[in-house]
């Protein structure tokens, strides 16, 4: 029984990404899982890889995909650009995260983040337990959080993912 469940599981998955829908964190890993196989060079090269695996995209949502990844552009030997994995790439918010978040602000390593009044631990509490390695702690007011990170760079890339 399990194996047909899995089976089922495995064609749904399939018809899925046939008809060109999927989701956007499983777009993503493919295009992760493209970009450290291969060096690939422009977002139209991804966008044919990508439709050459069943999966349509926009420019606009590439464009968007590749900056949410955080993928940098480096030269190669010969002085070809190609894109490579960020050092920081950090792992996704919790979408609940994002629920509790009124406004923030960053000042170099640190965020501060406004919450509703009574809001703030129980968002500190949703981040501590995400485990993120890059945010090295979280202090939590009545609707105030401050936000610890590693560096500028993750504070700068967590800012645009908590607003």
């Amino acid at each position: 029984m399990h194996e047909k469940i899995q089976k089922f599981c495995y064609n749904m998955q399939r018809i899925y990404i046939k008809r060109g829908k999927i989701m956007k964190r499983d777009r993503q890993a493919v295009i992760k899982q493209m970009i450290s196989r291969d060096k690939i060079g422009t977002q139209e090269e991804i966008k044919q890889r990508l439709e050459a695996e069943g999966i349509t995209v926009t420019q606009a949502t590439l464009s968007r995909d590749l900056r949410e990844i955080g993928l940098l552009k480096l030269r190669d030997e010969e002085g070809r650009l190609y894109y490579s994995l960020s050092e920081h790439v950090l792992p996704s918010l919790d979408p609940t995260v994002k629920d509790y978040v009124k406004s923030v602000s960053r000042a170099q390593f640190m965020l501060v983040l406004h919450t509703e009044l009574g809001e703030a631990d129980v968002l500190a509490n949703l981040i501590d337990s995400d485990g993120n390695p890059e945010i090295l702690g979280t202090v939590a007011g009545a609707d105030t959080l401050l936000v610890i990170c590693k560096d500028a760079v993750v504070a700068e890339k967590l800012e645009s993912e908590f607003y």
